[in-house]
């Protein structure tokens, strides 16, 4: 196992709230950094400070709240939105500037050198100024690789810390990112961030392939919510550094009740089966599977729901066997014989072919018709 020198920054409070229709209060916000903060997150990236007098306020409340993570603030290459993240007391301003040509051409209409040479002087404002800077290039991914690699080399000749790469919309598969990364670590000698939205579901892929070729700065957001189809997923990525490259100081007992907790502050509905804190991710249905889990749950979960602060549960439908069956009614405190298994057995295969839930009450008024109990 190759080790890896990464670091997280989290954007669910920026990328994260641009998810169309969600926004966090003060209060919320405050809850998920300090979340972020207990599960060992290195760099928060707090919001877009020029956006509202409101977002500011709440980007320097969460930078003055004495966490272990350093505070990030975004902006654009102009220097009210700098001058505006650097009053909220952040550690670093992340500036961006579009890179590709058609992104340069539709919000610019200018050569983008100039668009470059324009954010260079920025840069300086804000290191004259007393704040790191991270350098992020927007559509990184469609920038023809000669130009980017000048974007980058000119930041950090201009001080840059850290040099971010986006593939603002999810257009890379996982042999792209790698290539791409390779070689831009190999031209310049500073950091680079790896920043992969999810329009093809490669988010969380691409991420990790990018810290294989060496991106040092891995950009998440909770449930991977942000613009479009998101960004790559924080639970996700951290259970896989954790389980295939062995990167074991984040604390990740915590991200069910931090995935819960944005879910709910944000509106946006986790799918069923979302990996890792979906309430699938540890329900198991078919009698096979269930009978080998009681002998050994490592036979259908490749890590325990305990790791994420989850449990597992026994579904009982068409696919139950008998072993599951009376697993799941000994739980309840039932006693039956086995024919009145059998028979229970039936009925929940029945009704859960007619497409009913077989709940705990629905269960227990099974039991009660078998054994001849009033309901």
């Amino acid at each position: 196992m190759k080790p890896l020198h990464i670091e997280i920054c989290d954007v669910t409070l920026r990328d994260g709230e641009q998810t169309p229709g969600v926004s966090f209060s003060c209060q919320e916000k405050v809850g998920i950094a300090t979340m972020l903060d207990t599960i060992g997150i290195e760099v928060i990236e707090a919001g877009f400070p020029a956006v509202s007098a409101n977002e500011k306020e709440c980007v320097k409340t969460i930078a003055n709240l004495g966490l272990d993570a350093r505070i990030c603030g975004f902006s654009r290459a102009r220097e009210g939105d700098i001058q505006t993240a650097i009053d909220c007391d952040v550690d670093m301003v992340s500036i961006f500037i579009p890179t590709s040509e058609l992104h340069v051409r539709v919000k610019f209409r200018k050569p983008r050198e100039q668009v470059l040479e324009d954010s260079l002087t920025m840069i300086d404002y804000a290191r004259d100024h007393g704040v790191q800077v991270r350098f992020a290039a927007e559509d990184a991914s469609r920038t023809d690789l000669p130009f980017l690699k000048e974007v980058y080399r000119r930041a950090a000749e201009h001080g840059a810390v850290l040099l971010s790469f986006a593939d603002t919309v999810g257009c890379l598969i996982p042999s792209e990112m790698q290539q791409i990364m390779t070689e831009l670590v190999s031209s310049i000698d500073r950091p680079f961030c790896a920043h992969c939205h999810n329009d093809m579901g490669c988010a969380v892929a691409n991420t990790i392939t990018a810290a294989e070729a060496g991106a040092f700065q891995l950009h998440t957001t909770i449930n991977g919510i942000g613009e479009r189809a998101g960004n790559a997923s924080l639970e996700e990525l951290l259970v896989a550094l954790r389980m295939k490259k062995g990167i074991d100081r984040y604390d990740l007992s915590h991200l069910t009740e931090l995935s819960h907790m944005v879910e709910k502050y944000s509106g946006i509905t986790l799918p069923r089966n979302k990996p890792v804190t979906g309430e699938l991710a540890f329900s198991h249905e078919s009698g096979i599977h269930i009978a080998a889990i009681l002998d050994d749950p490592a036979t259908y979960e490749y890590f325990s729901p305990d790791l994420v602060g989850s449990e597992r549960h026994f579904i009982l439908g068409k696919h139950t066997g008998k072993k599951a069956l009376e697993y799941v009614v000994a739980s309840m405190g039932c006693e039956l014989s086995e024919k009145q298994v059998c028979t229970v057995l039936d009925l929940v295969k029945d009704h859960s072919e007619h497409k009913c839930n077989i709940t705990p009450e629905v269960l227990r008024k099974l039991i009660r018709r078998v054994k001849g109990s009033p309901p």
